[in-house]
């Protein structure tokens, strides 16, 4: 998929995707539509939606992350933002109906190149730049020994009553 074809959730989602400094995990919400995600950004932690697309509260974590930024409206045809990001691979440039998706695109761009695989509709954790499906039952970190009614050795259980 091209970058310059991204919108909305696949939008979002790859944003996420290479703010792998930030975010640590990657699911979704209202039926698929919606990425959410799980991190900490600079001591501001963050569980639950991220729309950058539609949001400059989420777009800032993305602007914040740049270290040159040039951004011009088209004359009635969207915007074009040329950009240099932390973390990014080179200078790239997005364009966009708005603003905000001109350098959201930028940043996908400078993260994967100009195209990207399609969007992976799963439960995700990052580490580094890889994505890696995880379960359900892993989302609060992975549990080695899982405690069973009947007791174990070693267990500790209360006392009958």
């Amino acid at each position: 998929m091209n970058v310059s074809d991204l919108t909305g959730v696949a939008l979002d989602y790859w944003v996420a995707r290479g703010l792998h400094d930030f975010v640590r995990e990657i699911y979704f919400t209202d039926s698929g539509e919606t990425v959410s995600i799980r991190g900490n950004d600079r001591g501001r932690p963050w569980d639950g939606r991220f729309r950058p697309s539609a949001s400059w509260e989420a777009a800032a974590v993305v602007l914040e992350r740049a270290r040159r930024l040039e951004v011009s409206e088209q004359g009635g045809r969207g915007a074009l933002c040329i950009a240099e990001f932390a973390g990014g691979q080179r200078a790239s440039e997005g364009r966009g109906e708005s603003m905000r998706v001109a350098l959201l695109r930028a940043f996908v761009a400078s993260h994967f190149g100009d195209t990207v695989d399609d969007l992976l509709h799963e439960r995700q954790a990052l580490t580094g730049a890889r994505a890696q499906t995880i379960s359900e039952q892993t989302v609060g970190g992975v549990v080695e020994d899982l405690p069973r009614p009947d007791g174990q050795i070693g267990d500790i259980q209360s006392p009958p009553r």
